[in-house]
C-alpha cells in the first residue's frame, strides 16, 4: 500500500453524487407536510432508491458477513474503524472548546493505535477514557447554524444541509480516501466499513420495519430527535409544544365522547312529591350507565348544573 498527495485523489462516486444532491434542492419541487421537510417529494425519491440498494444488495451482504464473521472479529474490525474516527472527534470537540475531552480522544487514539493493536482491541475504554461521538455538523451547530431542511443523500441516507455538508466534507478530508494510493485498497476499507455499519444496524432495522408505517417519516423524526440529543450531549432543553414535530407512526381516533344530558326544570323539581321518588328513577338517573353508582353525593344550594355522562366509543 502507497500513500500520496492528498490533492491528487479524485473525489470519491458516493461524495460526488451527495454533492449533486445538495446542489439540486434549491430547484427541487417544495413538499406540504413537515416543515422541516420542504424538499419531501425529492427525498422520499432518493430514499426509495437507497432503500431499493440496501434490500437488494446491501442487507444481504451484511447478513452473510455476520453469519461468516464471527463477533469478536466483528468488534475488532468496529473498533479499528473507530480509531480512525476518534481523531475527527477530538478535532470536533477541539473547535467546541471541549479541550479536555479533545485531549482523550488524541489519547485513546494513541493508546488503541500501539497497545491495542491497531485500533483493533479498544484498551482505552477499559482504562477509563471513554469515547466521544461528535463529527462536523455538530460542530457547526454549536457554533449556532440551523440543522436546514433535510435531505436524503444518495448511499448516506437521512442528513439536512448543515450535517450533510459536514459528512461530506469529513468523507473527502478523510486519510483512508485522501492518502491512500492503492484504488482497490482504498475501495476496500470503505466496502468494509459500510458492511460492518449495516451488519451493527440488522436488529434495529428489524424493529424498524415493524414499527413504523411510514418507514419515511418515521426515520426522519427519529434523525431529527437523535441529532438533537447529540447536539446538546445527551440532555437537550425541553421543547416548545409549538416546535414538537407532529406524530407520524399513527394516530388513534378517540375512544370517549362527551354527551350532555337534559336537567329537570325547577318547575318541575318543585312540583316533585315523596311518591314521585318512590316511583323510580329520573330520567337522567335511567341514562346512566349500570357500572355507576346508584347512590352518589348530592350538592345543595346554587343553580342546578348540565349533568354530563361519558360513554366509551367502541372501536374496530
Amino acid at each position: 500500500m502507497r500513500f500520496k498527495r492528498p490533492e491528487s485523489r479524485p473525489v470519491p462516486p458516493a461524495v460526488a453524487a451527495a454533492l449533486a444532491a445538495l446542489a439540486i434542492t434549491g430547484c427541487a419541487t417544495p413538499g406540504t407536510g413537515d416543515p422541516r421537510d420542504p424538499l419531501e417529494p425529492l427525498n422520499r425519491g432518493i430514499y426509495q432508491i437507497n432503500d431499493a440498494l440496501d434490500r437488494a444488495v446491501i442487507q444481504p451482504v451484511a447478513e452473510v458477513y455476520v453469519a461468516v464473521l464471527p463477533t469478536p472479529a466483528r468488534t475488532g474490525v468496529s473498533n479499528f474503524f473507530g480509531n480512525l474516527y476518534d481523531g475527527w472527534n477530538a478535532i470536533n470537540n477541539l473547535l467546541q472548546g471541549k479541550v479536555g475531552t479533545a485531549f482523550s480522544d488524541v489519547g485513546r487514539m494513541a493508546l488503541n493505535t500501539t497497545v491495542g493493536l491497531l485500533g483493533f482491541v479498544d484498551v482505552a475504554s477499559r482504562v477509563g477514557l471513554e469515547k466521544s461521538d461528535e463529527d462536523l455538523g455538530q460542530t457547526l451547530g454549536w457554533w449556532g447554524i440551523g440543522h436546514g431542511p433535510y435531505l436524503v443523500l444518495p448511499l448516506i441516507g437521512p442528513s439536512s444541509l448543515r450535517d450533510g455538508t459536514g459528512t461530506i466534507i469529513q468523507i473527502a478530508l478523510d486519510p483512508q480516501t485522501r492518502w491512500i494510493d492503492d484504488e482497490p485498497t482504498m475501495w476496500g476499507l470503505w466496502g468494509l466499513r459500510l458492511i460492518n455499519n449495516r451488519a451493527n444496524l440488522l436488529g434495529a432495522g428489524r424493529v424498524f420495519d415493524q414499527a413504523a408505517t411510514d418507514r419515511y417519516a418515521f426515520l426522519r423524526d427519529a434523525y431529527f430527535q437523535r441529532r438533537r440529543n447529540q447536539l446538546w450531549d445527551g440532555n437537550p432543553p425541553r421543547e416548545k409544544e409549538s416546535t414538537r414535530a407532529r406524530p407520524s407512526v399513527v394516530e388513534l381516533p378517540p375512544v370517549w365522547q362527551r354527551q350532555d344530558l337534559p336537567v329537570p326544570s325547577p318547575e318541575a323539581r318543585a312540583g316533585a312529591t315523596p311518591e314521585d321518588a318512590a316511583a323510580g328513577p329520573s330520567a337522567v338517573e335511567a341514562s346512566l350507565p349500570a357500572s355507576m353508582p346508584a347512590s352518589m353525593p348530592v350538592a345543595t344550594g346554587g343553580e342546578p348544573m348540565a349533568a354530563i355522562l361519558v360513554t366509551r366509543v367502541a372501536t374496530d
